[in-house]
């Protein structure tokens, strides 16, 4: 399936120094070296050129140029004499640098008992190396300003950073460091921590989550235990309990040699530069051992297979999924168009036949395919206690769809909107650099590029769907999981029995692959201990910003940019629930947004989502406490139409009792939902004891009560009173001028103004004595800790930001105190942060944090001391020089892709700031003094009158707490 990479910052890398001389002095003496060499010339042979053998020096292997206007990503391809292969694109918009390595190796190469060892690995190549010490890989990018990740899935593992463009050569000495020189730093000490820290992922994103072990259940019954999709990316506990340092150090042997690596570089950078620098840098690292393609049988099932598990949930789920195919398989394209076609938008025949008839709260369809095997998946939520049969619907819906077939118009809406997708990921280096990557591993013997990805889309008929629909769904075998509400007590009478399921690591990869591994060090001509010169500064390119207030109050802002043919509009009308003070009506702005989704005066829903989908564009209205947004995407071809479409959306909606209702009630189920997830409780525990009895207590979406109490006049009457253009900002991004944007908008004039007043939120009183508030979640395996108290509303020049500034040791960034302390040197977390979250009245100081349950008393006796340490004794030199650099130099960072532009935008119109108050922060950030930011530690951090709350399993962590001295309050959620 095409999907659209999410979104990461990047940098690219300086000019080539030119150091002058005097320019007499060289005219001389090239005039007196040219007369030598004439009369040298004339006296004795030149002496042959030394033969460079081609085995030693970097090949090109492809080059692809485009044209201005053409959807496609330039790049070279390079083949160092190693096997790396060096993919450079130049995009010389923005002075940021993108560097992306990958290896071509993912869970599908891991050993029986050793599930989970790719992603592990990728922990542990956080974890420094031979010339980079502990953390300080993290230290040094964000010390620049940069940001920087890696992620591991089936197929492969990348690692990547974005920077201001002169920190190009940083990133690559980096990155060859950890690829060369990475055995002789492993530790088991360090090996020890990241093992807790990967179970304390597994924790949070897949143990203490609902519907968390769904995706592991279904690869268990889906593929054969044989096969590498068996088991899940993330592995299962008892094998990472097993493995070892050793096995570690054999699983990078054997798999990251720069011959299963590629390295893309992307951004405003040369590519000369980049291939010298990466001949510097990784060609001296020797070759891995030789990777053979992985070879699978096509996944067939017998019949359908079913397993059944209970969560913690409220709604159940059920979860079908039906063999597909392969990435870039001739069949992926038509059958990524028909999961949108009978799953995506109002449209749909899943939507029209079950979701509008309210036999289920949600359907959705998808097709997923990976480098061995895909998944074309059914996701049917069923409302709770509901006697439909999710089986026996879909059977009725398949039997529909095959008859009355595809038609023009479902096409049109996948395409366009396929289309749309493609065209948006080349909104970012990042973007670009991971699709080169994709393409480069998936494809390693085929150019492929964006042109040919929207062709391969648009070249689907509808004979194409429905022949893939009956060849690969329709009466085909199925693996379908069935999550349903798991009763505290599991002896409950008619308590579902869950299935009984073996844990398989497969074998995919044998030990034979690991036998007879040497670790040979690279041998440099050049002293890798020293780090990369840095030179010179880095000047972000400030979006150039018009702004116009209209005669209603509305206020329009903007700036053009020409690198994409598309253009985003964020529309931010202010108050939300607040506007309405009134706790009773907290949800309401998020029901208003809703209905806004629905029909107008001239059109149905169905009838808009189809026409809009046609363009390829999008409208969607949200809600929340404090304000509600619109925001618009469309290509600059269907600009007009698009604007036509939002006019009547946004001026006249037609509220009616139907959709109403439906929206109502699906409404309640989220909230229903959420009463189980332990970080929308724990949040939601924290707003109230932050606000008290205000309607800023409440969480944005409302409560079960609050939302069953309204009526469809309280939404048309919403609607009347507090969608003012007087409230509205509204930035506009993308290839338009803003002499033609201007008429375009004309609409919005006519737009009627109504007086609205704000009223202020104020925070509740602190609590006399400090105690720990806890929300009891049975069986829980982590606790969500959340500590702070009300401290300062927003400014962009005062006491709020100088706050963030002196926060950012604390627990604002990578290697800040907390992280280091919980994460890297305890690993009872997968990570922590600490900050100000400012609003115009308000903003909460708030330490946000997930912990192993067993380590909850742990958590907060360092947290409170980090506090108080951090208090008493102050910043320290290096931390206010770290901070100093690395939060001015991201600025080049900040404006890179059509949303982060219009993100900026919006927080000048949304706090009236002056354009240039980046600028102004960056002086001041300078000048800031170590004295002024401890006064603001001692003054600004409280920790003995700070609210605690946690939310986890009571029998497990009470007593702990207790015996730390604090009184623990049993705290209800309704």
């Amino acid at each position: 399936m095409f999907y659209v990479l999410s979104e990461i910052r990047e940098i690219a890398h300086p000019l080539l120094y030119y150091n002058s001389r005097d320019m007499k002095k060289q005219i001389i003496t090239a005039a007196l070296m040219a007369v030598s060499a004439l009369v040298f010339a004339q006296t004795k042979p030149a002496a042959p050129a030394a033969a460079v053998d081609p085995a030693t020096q970097p090949q090109l292997v492809e080059k692809v140029t485009a044209k201005p206007g053409e959807m496609i990503i330039s790049y070279e391809k390079w083949k160092l004499p190693n096997g790396l292969q060096v993919i450079v694109h130049e995009d010389h918009s923005d002075p940021i640098a993108h560097v992306e390595v990958t290896y071509h190796v993912g869970s599908a190469r891991e050993t029986p008992g050793k599930s989970g060892f790719a992603h592990f690995f990728e922990h542990m190549m956080f974890q420094g190396s031979e010339h980079v010490q502990d953390e300080e890989h993290f230290k040094i990018v964000e010390g620049a300003g940069g940001d920087m990740n890696g992620t591991t899935n089936r197929d492969r593992t990348n690692y990547f950073e974005t920077l201001p463009k002169n920190y190009l050569e940083t990133a690559l000495w980096l990155e060859a460091d950890r690829m060369g020189f990475l055995l002789d730093s492993v530790t088991q000490t360090k090996f020890e921590v990241q093992r807790k820290t990967v179970k304390n992922e597994k924790d949070q994103r897949v143990n203490n989550v609902p519907y968390g072990r769904t995706d592991e259940v279904k690869n268990q019954i889906l593929y054969p235990a044989r096969h590498p999709y068996n088991w899940p990316t993330i592995g299962y506990v008892e094998d990472l309990d097993r493995v070892n340092v050793e096995d570690l150090k054999n699983f990078f042997m054997r798999w990251y040699g720069p011959n299963n690596a590629s390295l893309v570089v992307a951004g405003d950078v040369s590519t000369k530069e980049v291939i010298d620098l990466a001949m510097k840098y990784f060609g001296p690292i020797p070759r891995g051992p030789e990777v053979r393609k992985q070879r699978v049988e096509p996944v067939r099932l017998p019949d359908n297979v079913y397993a059944n598990y209970g969560d913690n949930i409220v709604v159940p789920l059920t979860y079908s999924v039906y063999p597909s195919v392969p990435n870039y398989h001739p069949d992926e394209a038509p059958l990524d168009i028909l999961a949108s076609i009978l799953g995506d938008g109002n449209n749909s025949i899943m939507y029209k036949n079950l979701v509008k008839t309210e036999k289920a709260l949600q359907v959705n369809a998808f097709n997923f395919c990976s480098e061995l095997a895909g998944e074309f998946s059914i996701q049917f939520v069923s409302y709770p206690m509901s006697e439909v049969n999710p089986e026996e619907e879909m059977k009725k819906v398949f039997e529909e769809f095959d008859r009355i077939g595809v038609n023009d118009d479902d096409l049109k809406r996948a395409k366009g909107t396929f289309e749309t997708q493609m065209i948006s990921t080349l909104s970012s280096v990042a973007s670009k650099a991971s699709l080169l990557s994709l393409w480069n591993y998936s494809l390693p013997n085929k150019p492929m590029n964006l042109n040919m990805e929207i062709d391969r889309y648009n070249k689907v008929t509808k004979e194409d769907v429905m022949r893939v629909f009956r060849q690969y769904i329709k009466g085909k075998y199925s693996a379908t999981v069935n999550v349903f509400a798991k009763p505290k007590d599991a002896a409950t009478a008619g308590a579902k029995e869950e299935t009984k399921l073996e844990n398989s690591s497969g074998v995919a990869s044998s030990e034979l692959e690991y036998k007879g591994l040497t670790y040979i060090k690279p041998v440099d001509n050049f002293d890798r201990t020293k780090r990369p010169e840095v030179k010179g500064g880095v000047a972000p390119v400030v979006p150039a910003v018009y702004k116009h207030k209209f005669e209603n109050g509305l206020t329009l802002m903007g700036t053009q940019t020409s690198e994409l043919p598309m253009v985003t509009i964020l529309m931010n009308i202010r108050g939300g629930n607040l506007v309405t003070n009134d706790p009773s009506k907290a949800g309401l702005a998020a029901l208003t947004a809703s209905m806004m989704e629905e029909s107008t005066e001239k059109y149905t829903s169905e009838q808009f989502s189809n026409e809009l989908a046609k363009l390829g564009s999008s409208i969607s209205f949200s809600g929340g406490k404090e304000n509600s947004a619109v925001t618009i995407v469309a290509r600059k071809e269907n600009l007009d139409a698009t604007l036509k479409l939002l006019e009547e959306k946004l001026l006249h909606p037609k509220f009616m009792l139907d959709e109403f209702k439906l929206n109502q009630k699906r409404l309640a189920e989220q909230i229903n939902s959420n009463r189980v997830q332990a970080g929308d409780m724990a949040a939601k525990a924290y707003a109230r004891l932050l606000y008290g009895k205000s309607i800023a207590a409440e969480p944005g979406v409302g409560t079960i009560k609050t939302l069953k109490s309204m009526s469809v006049k309280d939404v048309q009457n919403y609607y009347d009173k507090y969608y003012s253009p007087s409230m509205t900002s509204v930035v506009v991004v993308g290839d338009v001028a803003e002499s033609e944007i201007l008429p375009k908008l004309n609409f919005l004039k006519t737009w009627a103004r109504k007086e609205v007043t704000m009223v202020p939120v104020t925070g509740a009183p602190l609590p006399e004595k400090q105690q720990v508030y806890l929300v009891d979640k049975y069986k829980a395996s982590q606790t969500e800790i959340r500590i702070g108290y009300m401290a300062l509303p927003y400014d962009y020049n005062g006491k709020y930001y100088k706050s963030t500034v002196m926060n950012y040791p604390l627990g604002g960034n990578f290697n800040s105190r907390l992280n280091l302390n919980l994460r890297e040197e305890k690993g009872i977390t997968y990570g922590i942060r600490s900050g100000f979250s400012g609003s115009k009245n308000a903003g909460p100081f708030t330490v946000s944090v997930a912990v192993r349950a067993t380590a909850t008393d742990t958590a907060l006796k360092e947290i409170m001391s980090e506090m108080k340490k951090y208090r008493e004794n102050g910043i320290t030199d290096s931390e206010l020089d770290y901070a100093r650099k690395s939060l001015s130099q991201g600025d080049a960072l900040r404006y890179e892709s059509p949303f982060a532009k219009a993100g900026f935008i919006s927080t000048l119109a949304y706090f009236d700031l002056p354009t240039d108050y980046v600028d102004q922060q960056s002086k001041l950030l300078q000048t800031l003094k170590k004295e002024e930011i401890n006064n603001l530690a001692k003054e600004m951090l409280p920790y003995e009158k700070m609210i605690i709350i946690m939310v986890g399993d009571k029998e497990k962590i009470q007593s702990n707490i207790e015996k730390l001295g604090y009184k623990v309050v049993d705290y209800k959620l309704d």
